[in-house]
């Protein structure tokens, strides 16, 4: 996968989280669950553009282990909102999986870098 095909698919899934939002409810769980998935969400994607553009390797390497860091973090969200009823499965289901699969991605690229 190139690197420009995974910033995009970072960005599409910060772009999700942000459109999910308009479903969340209301209350005060809900919206404090959706604030900060945005923010997980959209720093994962941020984070990685600061990763292409490092200037050294341990400087990439840390960029990286940031936007894991932020998609592990949405990726509880995920399963707290769903556990508590706050989004439907049908909403939930495929950006856990995205999200899932993002997280390996980068893994896989932080394991690579330390080679």
């Amino acid at each position: 996968m190139a690197y420009q095909d995974l910033a995009e698919r970072l960005e599409d899934f910060a772009a999700a989280i942000i459109k999910l939002y308009a479903k969340m409810p209301n209350s005060y769980a809900g919206q404090y669950l959706a604030q900060q998935i945005i923010r997980s969400s959209c720093s994962s994607a941020l984070n990685y553009g600061e990763a292409l553009g490092a200037g050294t390797s341990k400087d990439r390497i840390n960029k990286l282990r940031i936007s894991l860091k932020e998609l592990r973090e949405s990726l509880r969200n995920l399963n707290i909102q769903k556990k508590a009823d706050l989004i439907s499965t049908t909403d939930c289901d495929n950006l856990v999986k995205e999200n899932d699969e993002l997280i390996r991605i980068v893994v896989t690229l932080i394991k690579n870098s330390n080679e």
